[in-house]
Protein backbone atom coordinates (compact mmCIF):
# COMPACT_ATOMS: atom_id res chain seq x y z
CA UNK A 1 0.00 0.00 0.00
CA UNK A 2 1.39 3.94 -0.81
CA UNK A 3 0.16 6.38 1.98
CA UNK A 4 -3.06 7.44 0.79
CA UNK A 5 -4.29 3.11 0.52
CA UNK A 6 -2.75 3.20 4.35
CA UNK A 7 -4.78 6.29 4.55
CA UNK A 8 -7.88 4.93 3.51
CA UNK A 9 -8.02 1.25 4.91
CA UNK A 10 -7.14 2.50 8.38
CA UNK A 11 -10.00 5.30 7.89
CA UNK A 12 -12.65 2.59 6.92
CA UNK A 13 -11.52 -0.58 9.36
CA UNK A 14 -13.72 -2.39 11.08
CA UNK A 15 -11.30 -4.82 12.65
CA UNK A 16 -7.85 -4.14 14.78
CA UNK A 17 -7.16 -0.99 12.69
CA UNK A 18 -10.39 0.83 13.28
CA UNK A 19 -9.17 2.37 16.65
CA UNK A 20 -5.78 3.84 15.39
CA UNK A 21 -5.51 7.98 15.95
CA UNK A 22 -1.62 8.63 15.26
CA UNK A 23 0.78 7.38 12.97
CA UNK A 24 4.62 8.96 13.63
CA UNK A 25 7.50 7.36 11.87
CA UNK A 26 11.30 8.66 12.03
CA UNK A 27 14.14 7.18 9.56
CA UNK A 28 17.63 8.46 10.37
CA UNK A 29 15.93 11.09 12.69
CA UNK A 30 14.25 12.70 10.31
CA UNK A 31 9.93 12.52 10.26
CA UNK A 32 9.25 10.41 6.96
CA UNK A 33 5.43 9.32 7.78
CA UNK A 34 2.15 10.72 9.92
CA UNK A 35 -1.07 10.67 9.26
CA UNK A 36 -3.99 11.08 12.07
CA UNK A 37 -7.74 9.85 11.92
CA UNK A 38 -10.83 9.90 14.06
CA UNK A 39 -10.46 13.61 14.66
CA UNK A 40 -6.90 13.66 15.81
CA UNK A 41 -4.21 15.83 15.07
CA UNK A 42 -0.52 16.03 15.28
CA UNK A 43 0.17 17.40 18.39
CA UNK A 44 -3.13 15.47 20.41
CA UNK A 45 -2.26 13.07 22.71
CA UNK A 46 -3.99 9.91 23.55
CA UNK A 47 -3.82 7.85 26.73
CA UNK A 48 -1.24 4.65 25.38
CA UNK A 49 -1.89 2.40 28.39
CA UNK A 50 1.19 0.31 29.27
CA UNK A 51 3.39 2.07 27.38
CA UNK A 52 3.45 4.13 30.36
CA UNK A 53 5.55 1.25 31.84
CA UNK A 54 7.96 1.70 29.20
CA UNK A 55 8.52 5.31 30.14
CA UNK A 56 8.66 4.24 33.72
CA UNK A 57 11.38 1.91 32.76
CA UNK A 58 13.49 4.92 31.05
CA UNK A 59 12.96 7.30 34.50
CA UNK A 60 14.09 4.41 36.38
CA UNK A 61 17.56 4.31 34.63
CA UNK A 62 17.78 8.53 34.68
CA UNK A 63 17.24 7.76 38.59
CA UNK A 64 20.47 5.31 38.57
CA UNK A 65 22.63 7.57 36.50
CA UNK A 66 22.02 10.11 38.62
CA UNK A 67 23.25 7.98 41.43
CA UNK A 68 19.30 8.26 43.49
CA UNK A 69 19.49 4.51 42.72
CA UNK A 70 22.59 2.04 43.07
CA UNK A 71 21.53 -0.30 40.64
CA UNK A 72 18.61 -2.43 39.48
CA UNK A 73 19.57 -5.05 42.62
CA UNK A 74 19.11 -2.28 45.22
CA UNK A 75 16.76 -3.77 47.87
CA UNK A 76 13.06 -1.97 46.94
CA UNK A 77 12.66 -1.37 50.85
CA UNK A 78 15.57 0.48 51.38
CA UNK A 79 13.00 3.17 49.60
CA UNK A 80 10.53 2.50 52.37
CA UNK A 81 11.75 2.40 55.72
CA UNK A 82 9.38 3.79 57.60
CA UNK A 83 6.89 1.02 55.87
CA UNK A 84 5.51 -1.56 58.72
CA UNK A 85 5.94 -5.06 57.43
CA UNK A 86 3.47 -7.25 58.60
CA UNK A 87 4.33 -9.79 60.82
CA UNK A 88 5.71 -13.18 59.43
CA UNK A 89 6.36 -11.28 55.83
CA UNK A 90 10.05 -12.20 54.58
CA UNK A 91 10.45 -12.21 51.12
CA UNK A 92 9.24 -8.34 50.83
CA UNK A 93 12.75 -7.73 51.88
CA UNK A 94 14.74 -9.64 49.05
CA UNK A 95 12.39 -7.89 46.48
CA UNK A 96 14.99 -5.36 44.02
CA UNK A 97 13.91 -2.86 41.66
CA UNK A 98 14.76 -5.01 39.14
CA UNK A 99 12.42 -7.49 40.07
CA UNK A 100 9.81 -4.96 39.01
CA UNK A 101 11.05 -3.98 35.81
CA UNK A 102 11.55 -7.75 34.50
CA UNK A 103 8.04 -8.03 35.93
CA UNK A 104 9.22 -10.75 38.29
CA UNK A 105 8.00 -9.34 41.48
CA UNK A 106 5.94 -11.63 44.10
CA UNK A 107 2.76 -10.87 44.88
CA UNK A 108 0.41 -12.26 47.43
CA UNK A 109 -3.20 -11.82 45.61
CA UNK A 110 -4.39 -13.61 42.82
CA UNK A 111 -6.19 -10.98 40.63
CA UNK A 112 -4.57 -7.43 41.00
CA UNK A 113 -6.32 -5.61 43.78
CA UNK A 114 -7.65 -2.73 41.81
CA UNK A 115 -10.27 -1.57 44.03
CA UNK A 116 -8.26 -1.51 47.02
CA UNK A 117 -5.54 0.42 45.90
CA UNK A 118 -7.35 2.76 43.47
CA UNK A 119 -9.62 3.86 46.63
CA UNK A 120 -6.74 4.30 48.48
CA UNK A 121 -5.03 7.49 49.42
CA UNK A 122 -1.37 6.12 49.01
CA UNK A 123 -1.47 3.66 45.71
CA UNK A 124 2.02 2.96 46.04
CA UNK A 125 2.12 1.83 50.05
CA UNK A 126 -1.03 0.03 49.56
CA UNK A 127 0.62 -2.59 46.97
CA UNK A 128 3.32 -3.03 49.56
CA UNK A 129 0.62 -5.01 51.63
CA UNK A 130 0.44 -7.28 48.79
CA UNK A 131 4.06 -7.53 47.91
CA UNK A 132 6.18 -11.28 49.15
CA UNK A 133 4.77 -14.29 50.11
CA UNK A 134 5.50 -17.30 51.20
CA UNK A 135 6.77 -19.00 47.94
CA UNK A 136 9.88 -16.54 47.69
CA UNK A 137 11.47 -15.06 44.60
CA UNK A 138 10.34 -17.90 42.15
CA UNK A 139 11.66 -15.34 39.17
CA UNK A 140 8.15 -15.85 37.54
CA UNK A 141 6.66 -13.78 35.16
CA UNK A 142 3.73 -11.97 36.36
CA UNK A 143 2.46 -8.84 34.69
CA UNK A 144 1.04 -6.39 37.48
CA UNK A 145 -0.35 -3.07 35.94
CA UNK A 146 -1.47 -2.19 39.10
CA UNK A 147 1.82 -3.84 41.34
CA UNK A 148 4.20 -2.09 39.23
CA UNK A 149 2.56 1.44 41.17
CA UNK A 150 5.36 0.67 43.97
CA UNK A 151 8.05 1.86 41.17
CA UNK A 152 5.93 5.13 40.98
CA UNK A 153 6.33 5.97 44.83
CA UNK A 154 9.74 4.34 45.10
CA UNK A 155 11.52 7.24 42.44
CA UNK A 156 9.80 10.05 43.87
CA UNK A 157 11.28 8.45 47.73
CA UNK A 158 14.69 8.15 45.90
CA UNK A 159 14.71 11.46 44.24
CA UNK A 160 12.97 13.63 46.67
CA UNK A 161 11.07 14.82 44.08
CA UNK A 162 7.69 14.39 42.36
CA UNK A 163 7.74 12.43 39.30
CA UNK A 164 6.06 14.90 36.96
CA UNK A 165 8.90 17.19 37.44
CA UNK A 166 11.46 14.52 37.76
CA UNK A 167 9.78 13.21 34.09
CA UNK A 168 9.56 16.58 32.71
CA UNK A 169 13.22 17.71 33.49
CA UNK A 170 15.40 14.86 32.84
CA UNK A 171 13.02 12.96 29.41
CA UNK A 172 10.25 14.43 28.53
CA UNK A 173 12.22 17.78 27.99
CA UNK A 174 15.37 17.03 26.55
CA UNK A 175 14.29 14.69 24.24
CA UNK A 176 12.10 17.72 22.50
CA UNK A 177 8.24 16.10 23.80
CA UNK A 178 6.01 18.13 25.53
CA UNK A 179 5.99 18.76 29.39
CA UNK A 180 3.26 17.03 31.30
CA UNK A 181 0.89 18.03 34.10
CA UNK A 182 -0.95 15.67 36.68
CA UNK A 183 -4.42 14.63 35.92
CA UNK A 184 -5.66 15.38 39.29
CA UNK A 185 -7.67 13.37 42.13
CA UNK A 186 -10.53 12.01 39.92
CA UNK A 187 -13.69 9.57 41.09
CA UNK A 188 -14.22 6.07 40.20
CA UNK A 189 -16.12 6.94 36.82
CA UNK A 190 -13.41 9.61 36.22
CA UNK A 191 -10.83 6.65 36.22
CA UNK A 192 -12.86 4.61 33.11
CA UNK A 193 -13.81 7.92 31.71
CA UNK A 194 -9.55 8.31 31.71
CA UNK A 195 -9.10 4.70 30.25
CA UNK A 196 -12.29 4.59 27.74
CA UNK A 197 -12.23 8.24 26.62
CA UNK A 198 -11.50 7.83 22.37
CA UNK A 199 -10.82 11.91 22.17
CA UNK A 200 -7.95 13.70 21.89
CA UNK A 201 -6.32 14.25 25.08
CA UNK A 202 -4.15 16.58 26.59
CA UNK A 203 -0.36 15.85 27.45
CA UNK A 204 -1.45 14.67 31.53
CA UNK A 205 -0.94 11.46 33.49
CA UNK A 206 -3.12 10.16 35.62
CA UNK A 207 -2.13 10.32 39.44
CA UNK A 208 -3.09 9.00 42.95
CA UNK A 209 -4.37 11.68 45.63
CA UNK A 210 -1.35 12.02 46.70
CA UNK A 211 -0.28 13.23 42.40
CA UNK A 212 1.84 10.35 42.45
CA UNK A 213 1.86 9.48 38.50
CA UNK A 214 0.42 6.26 38.24
CA UNK A 215 2.86 3.77 37.00
CA UNK A 216 1.26 1.25 35.11
CA UNK A 217 -0.78 3.19 32.73
CA UNK A 218 -1.86 6.81 33.09
CA UNK A 219 0.77 8.64 30.32
CA UNK A 220 -1.38 10.64 27.18
CA UNK A 221 1.16 11.12 24.56
CA UNK A 222 1.23 12.44 21.31
CA UNK A 223 2.46 9.67 18.59
CA UNK A 224 5.25 12.30 17.55
CA UNK A 225 6.66 12.42 21.29
CA UNK A 226 6.90 8.67 21.39
CA UNK A 227 8.40 8.55 18.39
CA UNK A 228 11.11 11.16 20.01
CA UNK A 229 11.05 8.94 22.98
CA UNK A 230 12.10 6.11 20.83
CA UNK A 231 14.68 8.29 18.22
CA UNK A 232 16.50 8.43 21.88
CA UNK A 233 16.05 4.91 22.46
CA UNK A 234 17.47 4.09 19.25
CA UNK A 235 20.79 6.47 19.30
CA UNK A 236 21.65 4.40 22.78
CA UNK A 237 19.91 7.04 25.15
CA UNK A 238 21.25 10.55 23.46
CA UNK A 239 19.33 13.44 21.41
CA UNK A 240 20.66 16.28 20.19
CA UNK A 241 24.22 15.66 21.99
CA UNK A 242 23.07 15.26 25.51
CA UNK A 243 23.00 11.96 27.06
CA UNK A 244 19.71 11.48 28.51
CA UNK A 245 19.77 7.70 29.54
CA UNK A 246 23.21 6.07 29.58
CA UNK A 247 24.31 4.25 27.15
CA UNK A 248 24.63 0.79 29.48
CA UNK A 249 21.23 1.24 30.80
CA UNK A 250 19.86 1.16 27.14
CA UNK A 251 21.69 -1.98 26.48
CA UNK A 252 20.23 -3.55 29.89
CA UNK A 253 16.50 -2.45 29.12
CA UNK A 254 16.29 -3.84 26.02
CA UNK A 255 18.96 -6.97 26.46
CA UNK A 256 16.45 -10.40 26.79
CA UNK A 257 15.82 -11.15 30.01
CA UNK A 258 13.13 -13.55 29.93
CA UNK A 259 11.08 -15.40 27.39
CA UNK A 260 7.28 -14.74 27.35
CA UNK A 261 4.37 -17.38 26.27
CA UNK A 262 1.74 -17.43 23.99
CA UNK A 263 -0.49 -14.58 25.65
CA UNK A 264 2.20 -11.93 25.15
CA UNK A 265 3.46 -12.94 21.41
CA UNK A 266 6.45 -15.22 22.41
CA UNK A 267 8.30 -12.52 22.64
CA UNK A 268 11.23 -11.68 25.14
CA UNK A 269 11.39 -9.05 28.07
CA UNK A 270 13.74 -6.66 28.92
CA UNK A 271 13.11 -4.03 31.57
CA UNK A 272 9.12 -2.91 30.63
CA UNK A 273 10.48 -3.01 26.67
CA UNK A 274 9.36 -6.01 24.70
CA UNK A 275 11.85 -7.22 21.85
CA UNK A 276 9.50 -9.11 19.14
CA UNK A 277 11.99 -10.79 17.26
CA UNK A 278 14.74 -13.15 19.18
CA UNK A 279 16.94 -12.61 16.32
CA UNK A 280 16.66 -8.77 15.60
CA UNK A 281 17.60 -5.77 17.25
CA UNK A 282 14.27 -4.49 17.19
CA UNK A 283 12.68 -3.32 20.67
CA UNK A 284 9.08 -1.90 21.48
CA UNK A 285 6.69 -0.55 24.39
CA UNK A 286 3.76 -1.61 23.85
CA UNK A 287 -0.09 -0.98 25.46
CA UNK A 288 -3.72 -2.13 25.16
CA UNK A 289 -5.30 -0.25 21.52
CA UNK A 290 -2.19 -1.27 20.06
CA UNK A 291 -0.06 1.56 21.29
CA UNK A 292 3.60 1.05 20.84
CA UNK A 293 7.00 2.67 20.41
CA UNK A 294 8.81 0.24 17.79
CA UNK A 295 12.68 0.89 17.45
CA UNK A 296 14.28 -0.95 14.74
CA UNK A 297 18.11 -0.46 14.95
CA UNK A 298 18.74 -2.78 12.04
CA UNK A 299 17.56 0.28 9.64
CA UNK A 300 17.59 3.12 12.09
CA UNK A 301 13.37 3.68 12.29
CA UNK A 302 10.86 4.48 14.92
CA UNK A 303 7.52 4.11 14.88
CA UNK A 304 5.05 5.19 17.36
CA UNK A 305 1.25 4.92 17.33
CA UNK A 306 -1.57 5.60 19.14
CA UNK A 307 -5.27 4.17 19.21
CA UNK A 308 -8.24 4.62 21.69
CA UNK A 309 -8.80 1.54 24.01
CA UNK A 310 -8.76 -2.30 22.81
CA UNK A 311 -7.59 -4.78 24.75
CA UNK A 312 -4.22 -5.96 23.90
CA UNK A 313 -3.54 -5.56 20.37
CA UNK A 314 -0.10 -7.25 19.87
CA UNK A 315 -0.24 -7.31 16.12
CA UNK A 316 1.25 -3.66 16.16
CA UNK A 317 4.17 -5.17 15.57
CA UNK A 318 3.70 -7.01 12.11
CA UNK A 319 1.68 -4.36 10.76
CA UNK A 320 4.55 -1.69 10.86
CA UNK A 321 6.62 -4.53 9.60
CA UNK A 322 4.28 -4.63 6.84
CA UNK A 323 2.86 -1.34 5.78
CA UNK A 324 4.56 1.27 7.81
CA UNK A 325 8.62 0.37 7.31
CA UNK A 326 8.29 -0.20 3.44
CA UNK A 327 6.64 3.87 3.31
CA UNK A 328 9.94 4.85 4.94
Amino acid sequence: MNKEQLHEFVKNSKGNESNICQIYALREGKAVYEDNWRGFKTDDAMHVASVTKGIMSLLTGIAIDKGFIQSVDQKVMDFFPDYEVKRGEKTIYDVTVKHFLTMTAPFKYRSEPWKKVCTSEDWSRTVLDFLGGRKGITGEFKYATIGIQVLAGLLENATGQKLIDFANENLFIPTGAAPHVIHGGSSKEDQLNYIMNKSPRINEWFSDPRDVVTAGWGLCMSAKDMAKIGQMVLDDGRCNGTQVVSKEYISDMTAPHLKLGEMFGNMTYGYLWYRPHDDREVYAAIGDGGNIIYVNKENNTVVAMTGSFKVRIFDRVEFIEKNILPLT
